[in-house]
């Protein structure tokens, strides 16, 4: 078994309750892998920082049905139990539909284990994950069991299995939300008070990784006395804890593409620290399973690239935030200057910091490294959604109407957009929406985000390997 967290919106402490939860297990000694539904990276920081374990995403459509199966499967089976926080509301998808919302994810891995149990004669049929639905209460009383009603039987393949209540007033206050959905027989697995020191910042991307948290230490031993005190661990934990016979049925590996290895050991500066850390650990994973030995380096403190740097990998972050630090390090600059000879791939914020300067939020611009002939600036409008990317370069063995998906998330602008851009870009409804990506010299810079997983010949396509 495992639980997806869900709420009814976003905001409505999905990110809090999961982290209770996850600190709480964490204390007692429990090895919880953690998953995130959706293309998230700061989340996953947040989980893995207490855990010790890298979170996984959980995306169909950057990666597949099948990925997500896998991917659940595979790294859920060596833990002692599995928490899955959701996105958005419950229903909430792409465009408008279910496809990659929480309900479809857990849709998924349950008809994946009953595939599985099928497959080996057994007669158990719980299912893999056990929903719980969060719900803030701060201005509500009897209206919760109408709320929890039309979430219940909205969709006939889903079963809430537990409420938790959030923001609850008083011991009065969870009596009556009490009964008011005692005739639902949803048993209450949580009842979380109003919660005014714990709070988590946030800024114009989400909240703000933990790298830069100073208090972070203090807020998870809150969190962990929240989550030991807060739910009913007598119905939660059995929920938790992972059915080892359950998941160790037929699946599908992880990676299923046959990729060239690189002809010479493949040594990649990854850029790691405050201001770039949008990585997804899949991809990460990928690189050292294609033989890349991978180096983490600073940006903002280190004077050169790491010895023997074969490859650069800028994953994205907020180098807006630190511009002055990242264009005063003119080490790490010159560094990247000297090796654009070298295959380099960048993504949003790295893409950010090869251009020629960064214009902060306050209007201040300050010199980055200049491999982009283009300036960013940091704007009002936040381009975000899915995105279908069709490679746009006739010479190359993947481009043959070969197509990708990834995700765009940012508030800063191009002053000049690409000549020749890597990408046409469409949304999830289909529409041409543009274009994306410099391709200068080696190096490659993308607004996009991508998620190797099911598509693992990106990476070998980045890094030269083809």
């Amino acid at each position: 078994m495992a639980i997806a967290i869900a709420g009814t919106h976003s905001g409505v402490g999905k990110t809090t309750v999961t982290l209770a939860i996850l600190a709480a297990l964490q204390r007692w000694g429990q090895k919880i892998q953690s998953f995130k539904v959706g293309p998230d990276y700061i989340d996953p920081m947040f989980h893995g920082a207490i855990t010790g374990r890298s979170c996984r995403n959980l995306d169909p459509v950057l990666t597949s049905n099948r990925y997500v199966q896998a991917c659940f499967t595979q790294h859920s089976a060596i833990a002692d139990g599995a928490v899955i926080e959701g996105v958005m509301g419950l229903f909430d998808g792409a465009a408008s539909s279910e496809v990659a919302s929480t309900a479809q994810v857990v849709k998924l891995l349950n008809h994946a284990s009953k595939q599985i149990s099928n497959d080996r004669i057994t007669s158990d049929r719980k299912p893999a994950v056990s929903l719980l639905l969060v719900i803030d209460c701060a201005k509500m009383s009897r209206s919760l069991a109408a709320l929890v009603y039309g979430y219940a039987n909205f969709d006939p393949d889903l079963q809430i299995a537990g409420i938790i209540l959030n923001q609850v007033g008083s011991d009065r206050h969870k009596q009556v939300l009490s009964e008011a959905i005692a005739p639902l027989h949803i048993p209450i697995v949580g009842v979380i008070p109003r919660q005014v020191e714990i709070k988590l910042s946030d800024r114009h991307l989400g909240l703000v990784p933990t790298e830069e948290v100073g208090n972070f230490n203090q807020i998870v031993d809150r969190l962990a006395e929240l989550g030991k005190t807060c739910f009913d661990w007598d119905k939660l934990l059995p929920l938790v804890q992972t059915n080892s016979e359950q998941l160790a049925g037929k699946h599908e590996p992880i990676a299923s593409c046959d990729l060239s290895q690189p002809k010479s050991p493949a040594r990649i500066a990854v850029a790691r620290d405050r201001a770039f850390n949008f990585y997804y650990a899949d991809n990460l994973d990928l690189l050292k399973s294609l033989g890349a030995e991978l180096l983490f380096w600073s940006p903002l403190k280190d004077q050169k690239l790491p010895e023997g740097t074969t490859g650069l990998y800028l994953g994205g972050g907020f180098p807006e935030m630190f511009a002055a630090e990242l264009s005063a390090n003119q080490g790490a600059i010159a560094s990247i200057q000297q090796h654009t000879h070298l295959p380099i791939y960048a993504e949003c914020g790295g893409l950010m910091y090869l251009s020629e300067s960064i214009t902060n939020f306050a209007g201040e611009t300050f010199p980055m490294v200049g491999v982009l002939p283009t300036q960013t600036v940091m704007a009002k409008k936040l381009t975000l959604g899915y995105r279908r990317c069709a490679l746009q370069d006739p010479n190359n063995d993947l481009s043959d109407s070969k197509t990708y998906w990834g995700h765009e998330f940012h508030r800063s602008q191009l002053t000049i957009e690409p000549t020749e851009p890597v990408y046409k870009l469409a949304n999830y409804a289909g529409e041409a929406i543009g274009f994306d990506g410099w391709r200068v010299n080696r190096a490659i810079a993308t607004y996009t985000h991508f998620h190797w997983g099911d598509q693992p010949e990106l990476a070998s396509f980045l890094w030269g390997y083809v």
